[in-house]
């Protein structure tokens, strides 16, 4: 039993039953002539940077209070273990446990990332292209031995095959560690360099590399240009970015010609090439950063493939401009903007350009012959469904890859003969344990939200679920940052669903499903639309029948996980039950904080309410923290990781016990932090399956069908 220590009070720790509960130690601080008291602030470690790097630094107070909500979880849910343990078993056997990547051709060999059975860890290989001998070039399960988290980011081979560039995060902070291995013997060699961001890119000569450092923050601030052998401090930083409200990213053309510096907040983007011939010049800027506006290049001989929202093209087109003189003056449309077809992403190869866009909630494939501009798209059938594009290693080549998937179809992977419009089924997705597509029903149906906006919603339940409003349902939601939520196959959903639930994604706003302006309308002082499309979502789904009030169960994660904390607050009659993974809760005060990682690039997103009066009250209106009152909450489940650098573990913790000292029911609030990894959770791919069940088995037991 642990003693209170300072942070928990003794009679928390009476029983093993009873909540624990934090100590108040009132700090307030003023804003606009406003003052705001946080009676938990003193969860927040003051030498959180060390944290991040080191855990085992955490402040003693902070750790008991932590350990002590993890004992009280693990009691509250002691009676799920032999469920979760069923749980995992049916999720692991989902899975193929010996599975492969489809090996992406480069040049004389072919790459993929392999899995053993009882791996919890991938392998990266290659072979001859046209058969022979596998090559293994990183086994990550070696790699990961003895340590509690790993985490392999990138493995990314020199353009001559000499080299292997990899990096890995062994405490879940997301500060990566880049080294540089011998493909043929296997070794390391001496280059090893901390504190990056994960990702790397190869010049053309086979020796020179470029990554992304992150300061003492957490920030990507820095691009370096390493030599192969030379030490860390030799290293040349070519590019430093002064506004921390923007972070810096490398990458690569698709025709291997240019190093690509990224700079960008949430609304605007800067681009600087390097001639990967040529890595000791200096970068080239395509077109200076103007606020608000995005864009992203691609390169085929002497021009440049731009994406951009430019000349208020919301919606995204694509323009190309000259190498020798690549800025705006210079821009020229190809593809014109379209309203309400967005425009998500660009790859251009030798002979053709591939776009991936969304129009009426739904993607599509457009391929362009650059001889003469003739287009096609692939068509798909089923009424929702996810695709997904990938470039590959090649340019001048006909062959394209793309994954399609749908609730209820496994993911496929194709090849795709961009010139005889074949495509050739290249794997699809086994599940070993049995799945047959009849047996489920997907669906897309409309809720109308409190503006009359219609929201859409991707349903996934078995055939034999009554529809009578008998049915628990699991009602997914994130609605940020512009992200889309797929309706992709997931084997994790499968298990629930197998067990009775209805699960269902709400497409809210402030995602692009409908088009830029959908998320433009759940943004800044627009943010309290994608609450009222979750709630509208719910309302729905009850009215129809699929559920009924007080039979959902909301899930999200990160900002989702803010979503979570706020129609808590907004609806608690309408959920049983709240599974908030690493939620972004407190947003207030990160938003107060420009020394975290993210808020100054964050503000586009929120709003600042530092120097923003008006800023500062409308997120005072929705922060979760900020908004728990006295009245009845749902069953709630939240879920921190120590390291997370994204949202820090403290916002978890604070909401926890704010809803402990307001809540005016008896449904159990629980945290679990996991006390060894950050923002994703467990690194291995079993280990998560385990997280997944055991949040299927407080969904399962809240629903009563545990």
């Amino acid at each position: 039993m642990l003693l209170p220590a300072g942070g928990i009070t003794s009679q928390s720790m009476t029983k093993t039953q009873t909540p624990p509960r934090a100590l108040k130690r009132p700090a307030a601080a003023a804003h606009h002539g406003i003052t705001k008291t946080d009676d938990y602030a003193w969860l927040s470690a003051d030498n959180w940077q060390e944290v991040m790097r080191d855990p085992s630094v955490l402040d003693a107070d902070i750790r008991a209070y932590l350990e002590a909500e993890n004992a009280h979880t693990d009691a509250a849910m002691a009676d799920t273990e032999a469920l979760q343990k069923t749980l995992f078993e049916e999720l692991k056997g989902h899975i193929k446990q010996d599975d492969s990547s489809v090996p992406a051709p480069d040049g004389p060999y072919a790459y993929a990332t392999r899995y053993e059975t009882g791996a919890q860890h991938p392998k990266i290989v290659r072979t001859p292209r046209e058969g022979g001998e596998e090559t293994v070039l990183l086994d990550a399960n070696a790699l990961a031995e003895g340590k509690a988290y790993f985490r392999l980011a990138d493995a990314d081979h020199s353009t001559d095959h000499k080299l292997v560039a990899w990096s890995c995060d062994e405490a879940g902070s997301e500060f990566f560690t880049l080294r540089i291995r011998d493909a043929e013997t296997g070794e390391n060699l001496a280059d090893e360099i901390p504190e990056t961001s994960g990702r790397s890119v190869w010049a053309n000569d086979g020796k020179t590399l470029f990554y992304v450092w992150l300061d003492a923050n957490h920030r990507p601030c820095k691009v370096f240009r390493h030599t192969v052998g030379t030490p860390r401090e030799d290293d040349v930083c070519i590019y430093e970015e002064k506004d921390p409200g923007f972070f810096v990213g490398v990458g690569k053309t698709q025709s291997g010609r240019y190093i690509a510096i990224d700079i960008h907040d949430h609304e605007t983007a800067e681009v600087r090439l390097i001639d990967a011939d040529q890595p000791t010049g200096a970068p080239k800027l395509v077109a200076p950063r103007k606020t608000g506006e995005e864009y992203d290049i691609d390169h085929r001989d002497d021009t440049l493939y731009i994406l951009t929202n430019a000349d208020e093209a919301e919606d995204f087109k694509i323009v190309t401009a000259p190498i020798a003189a690549p800025g705006r003056e210079n821009w020229s449309d190809l593809v014109p903007h379209k309203p309400r077809r967005l425009i998500l992403s660009l790859t251009v190869y030798q002979n053709h350009m591939i776009r991936l866009e969304q129009e009426n909630s739904l993607p599509r494939i457009v391929i362009r012959r650059l001889a003469d501009g003739v287009e096609h798209a692939i068509a798909f059938d089923e009424e929702a469904y996810s695709l997904g594009a990938s470039g590959g290693y090649e340019f001048d080549t006909a062959t394209m890859r793309f994954s399609y998937s749908s609730m209820t179809t496994p993911t496929r992977v194709y090849d795709y003969d961009m010139d005889t419009l074949e495509r050739t089924l290249r794997k699809e997705q086994e599940v070993p344990s049995g799945h047959d597509p009849d047996a489920y029903v997907t669906r897309r149906v409309m809720a109308t939200a409190q503006d009359g906006e219609t929201v859409p919603v991707t349903l996934l339940y078995a055939k034999d679920t009554p529809l009578d409003g008998s049915a628990p349902c699991l009602l997914y939601g994130y609605g940020s940052y512009g992200i889309s939520i797929p309706a992709s196959f997931s084997t994790n959903v499968l298990s629930l669903v197998d067990h009775g639930f209805v699960y269902a994604v709400a497409h809210i706003r402030g995602g692009k499903d409908k088009g830029f302006a959908w998320y433009a309308n759940g943004r800044r002082e627009h943010k309290l639309n994608t609450f009222t499309d979750f709630i509208a979502a719910g309302e729905h789904l009850a009215k129809e029948k699929f559920t009924s009030r007080g039979k959902i169960i909301a899930h999200g994660g990160s900002a989702g996980g803010m979503l979570m904390g706020v129609v808590a607050n907004r609806a608690p009659d309408l959920f049983s039950g709240i599974i908030a993974e690493v939620p972004f809760v407190d947003v207030l005060t990160t938003m107060l904080d420009d020394t975290l990682p993210l808020t100054p690039p964050e503000w586009p997103e929120w709003g600042n309410p530092i120097a923003d009066k008006a800023a500062y009250e409308y997120i005072a209106a929705y922060s979760p923290i900020d908004n728990v009152t006295s009245q009845a909450y749902p069953a709630i489940l939240a879920v921190g990781g120590l390291t997370d650098p994204r949202v820090t573990y403290w916002e978890p913790a604070k909401w926890v016990a704010k809803l402990r000292e307001k809540k005016t029911d008896d449904n159990p609030v629980l945290l679990k932090t996991n006390m060894d990894a950050g923002h994703g959770g467990a690194s291995s791919r079993f280990d998560r399956l385990k997280e997944v069940a055991f949040n299927w088995a407080f969904a399962l037991k809240i629903a009563g069908k545990a």
